[in-house]
């Protein structure tokens, strides 16, 4: 993608006002840091909000493990399939970032709030981070590959250098189907209301569902199963699709990165694991592409489609024989 470049008339205004040549600079460097995302062009200091936030998330999913009822792990259950099966493989992953189907509108944002419930950012943000890593995948600019360091493909990318979740206009390069949309707009500019509300609702439901004397009890423990422990550990599940698939697996397909096909992180994460599939076929809205290839969020996709609410599926198309990337 090409800088937006700066017309001879525009530099000798910026001349003729010296104030504004640093916010020329300013720009250049910020598309450039845009362009190229991976840990060589960070900032390299730790990101203490969000470190401070993941940390506080960890404590609070240790604690869940004190306040075990089955009740809770079906809280646990239910926002783990809304947030990392919905929200992030079909909703941020396969419908906005590859546009593998197209659904009607409003269930293009219900699924995309689904998203915003997983802590991962907004959808602006997370679609141009994801796209910039396909376009300069496992190479100088990947936001998390592994050749930086295992630990900065899981989690380090994302506690150290410049959060950029609140830059829409310049995440807008890579997302411009989004920023034009101004309810994804508004939900990357909010993306953590979602999450607060619905924790809001298990505290309500958890306490109604608690017997007498225990609804502080019951409170507390949807909110640290529904919320604390599940975002923990859909964060880890989503962060080893970054790390694990790109170090340990199967390759079906000669890419040119080292995308590999991951079972167990596939399990995790709903079919998210078959991830040199995906990079052979980025489009294709199924990543499983064999029988045994469990994936689910193909799945909730395909029953949409049977639903009406979904159409133009794209699927991949290989020969078991010769696995090459053929197209959709």
């Amino acid at each position: 993608m090409t800088p937006t470049l700066i017309s001879t008339e525009e530099t000798k205004t910026a001349q003729a006002r010296p104030a504004a040549i640093p916010a020329v600079v300013e720009i250049k460097q910020k598309v450039k840091q845009d362009l190229r995302m991976g840990r060589e062009y960070q900032q390299g200091r730790i990101n203490w909000v969000t470190t401070i936030a993941m940390g506080l998330f960890h404590v609070g999913a240790i604690a869940a493990l004190f306040f075990f009822s089955w009740t809770n792990l079906a809280a646990f259950a239910i926002m783990y399939f809304l947030a990392i099966n919905v929200g992030i493989g079909v909703a941020y992953h396969r419908l906005l970032t590859h546009r593998g189907y197209r659904t009607p509108k409003w269930v293009e944002y219900f699924v995309t709030m689904c998203g915003c419930l997983a802590l991962e950012g907004g959808p602006i943000f997370w679609v141009a981070t994801h796209r910039v890593h396909h376009q300069n995948s496992d190479n100088e600019g990947d936001p998390h590959t592994p050749h930086d360091g295992t630990w900065w493909a899981h989690a380090g990318w994302i506690l150290s250098g410049r959060a950029m979740h609140s830059e829409t206009a310049l995440l807008g390069r890579y997302a411009p189907d989004l920023t034009r949309d101004p309810v994804h707009v508004w939900l990357s500019k909010y993306h953590y209301v979602p999450l607060v509300a619905s924790g809001v609702l298990q505290i309500i439901i958890g306490a109604a569902l608690a017997g007498p004397g225990h609804y502080v009890i019951g409170a507390l423990g949807m909110l640290l199963w529904g919320t604390f422990l599940r975002v923990t550990l859909g964060l880890h599940a989503t962060w080893l699709v970054n790390s694990a698939t790109h170090l340990w697996g199967k390759r079906r397909f000669e890419t040119k990165d080292d995308s590999r096909n991951n079972w167990w992180v596939a399990l995790l994460t709903g079919g998210e694991g078959w991830h040199n599939n995906h990079h052979a076929h980025p489009v294709s809205a199924r990543h499983g592409l064999a029988w045994y290839e469990f994936d689910i969020n193909y799945y909730c996709i395909w029953l949409l489609s049977k639903l009406g609410l979904a159409e133009k599926v794209q699927i991949a198309k290989f020969d078991k024989n010769n696995p090459k990337p053929a197209g959709i």
